[in-house]
């Protein structure tokens, strides 16, 4: 059932996004789809986002450069709709370089990108702490600034990597937002009594944040990123008309949408397909497909409701199965990934708001040896049933969930390339969930692995 020999239509563009709470497996889609497109673009979320690459068994992490940037021949862009530390791009950089990787001729980055500054991680940790201190929930952020920077964007105080390039603009505004921002930290959050990280610690003094170490840094990364600095929308455009296959990779996933997720336990910006059009500076029309990647099970990190959660810390049950042969634990953060049946209703709910063309499921393998599995079909909702996942948090919490109870299997699904080399009882539930999303399964991952990758129909497929 392999269609590994295709012919890519020239000028088609994919995007690439998660169906679940993210960490669905994106990385690894990209960097395979990159066989074809010449062209990856970041288009939404800052460094809160990771995805893990292994190609020949050697692991490699990224978190603002898009997967495609192991290859050689591919350019990569950071589009308009990402929120960037300069930091830590430069960081990643560096790695990248350390191991051999080319990176700043391939890596363009809009100059209308919002930065993440120090006093933005400042006021995520902070407004995180005071929640813990006033007994409420806390939202299960990374701490790294990510919503501060797009509150900023929207209120239009944002600085901007254009910004960058004019010194006295760069300071004047510097001035207005620290003035702001360090009256909410020391005024409304009582900063000054936290114990900062280490990355912190050079810019604060008294719980405020400091004007000149902020700026003489800002002024040392503006020449070491300016080569780097482009017009994103136009090159895209550009690459477009000459007939170059382009791919939009989203960060974090659908349920995670500050519009369509599990509000208010989201992340800042909307991480659904039809932002790789804003967020990229491309017309909607230019994207052809949206491939939906989804775990064969479902992980989530950080607070908020998951309706087919399991216990996952107790050895010998199946979320504990899931978790340790999965490996779950944050790219980022290095968070323990809550773990839990495959949720059909809540893939419903993702199929419709991303306009799904297929479906990529990952992680397969992690399921070998469950003797039975279980799959969310509905909710009970205040003494109904219902089919997809409503809207909200509050209305989330109180689902419960619907099974469907299907055999598992013992013989190994790892590092598969054909459908019918899985066992048949694999072959089963994939059919089953094709069945409840109404979406059309086109790729299926048997490993971390690049080449462990089961293709039924290619995304850039004429």
């Amino acid at each position: 059932m392999s269609e590994n020999n295709f012919k890519a239509q020239p000028g088609r563009n994919v995007v690439v996004v998660g169906t679940q709470w993210g960490d669905e497996g994106k990385g690894k889609l990209v960097d395979w789809l990159t066989e074809t497109a010449k062209g990856v673009v970041r288009f939404q979320g800052g460094h809160n986002a990771g995805h893990t690459l292994v190609i020949n068994g050697v692991k490699t992490a990224l978190h603002l450069i898009p997967s495609g940037i192991m290859r050689a021949e591919v350019k990569c862009y950071i589009g308009n709709g990402v929120v960037l530390s300069v930091t830590k791009l430069l960081e990643e950089i560096a790695g990248l370089e350390k191991a051999g990787v080319e990176v700043r001729s391939r890596l363009r980055i809009s100059e209308a990108c919002p930065l993440i500054l120090p006093f933005h991680a400042a006021i995520d940790i902070a407004r995180e702490a005071a929640k813990v201190k006033a007994g409420s929930e806390k939202i299960g952020t990374t701490g790294r600034g990510i919503g501060p920077a797009y509150e900023d964007k929207i209120a239009r105080r944002a600085l901007r990597v254009q910004d960058l390039k004019h010194p006295d603009r760069f300071a004047a505004k510097l001035r207005e937002l620290l003035e702001l921002h360090n009256h909410a930290l020391t005024s409304y959050l009582g900063s000054a009594e936290m114990a900062w990280d280490a990355a912190l610690s050079p810019f604060i003094v008294d719980g405020k944040i400091q004007f000149e170490p902020v700026f003489e840094q800002a002024m040392k990364q503006a020449e070491e990123i300016r080569p780097m600095m482009a017009d994103v929308s136009r090159e895209l455009n550009e690459a477009h008309k000459a007939g170059i296959n382009l791919l939009f990779e989203g960060a974090q996933g659908t349920l995670l949408d500050v519009d369509h997720g599990t509000y208010p336990f989201v992340t800042s910006s909307n991480c659904v397909a039809g932002n790789a059009a804003a967020g990229a500076g491309v017309g909607p029309g230019l994207l052809h497909y949206v491939l939906g990647i989804t775990k064969a099970y479902c992980t989530r990190v950080g607070g908020g409701p998951f309706p087919t959660e399991l216990e996952w810390e107790k050895e010998g049950t199946p979320g504990w199965h899931m978790s340790t042969v999965g490996a779950e634990k944050g790219v980022t953060t290095g968070r323990s990934r809550r773990c839990g049946w495959f949720d059909a209703a809540l893939l419903k709910r993702s199929a419709q708001v991303n306009g799904l063309s297929g479906l990529c499921i990952t992680k397969l393998d992690v399921l070998d040896g469950l003797t039975e599995l279980k799959l969310c079909v509905g909710y009970e909702l205040d003494g109904e049933q219902i089919d997809l996942l409503p809207m909200g948090a509050d209305e989330i919490a109180r689902c419960k969930p619907i099974y469907e109870t299907l055999p598992g299997w013992t013989d190994s699904s790892v590092g598969a390339t054909r459908y019918e080399d899985l066992p048949a009882n694999a072959q089963a539930y994939l059919r089953r969930i094709e069945e409840v999303t109404g979406v059309p399964i086109h790729v299926v991952s048997t490993s971390p692995d690049r080449d462990h990758t089961i293709l039924l129909q290619h995304p850039y497929a004429a």
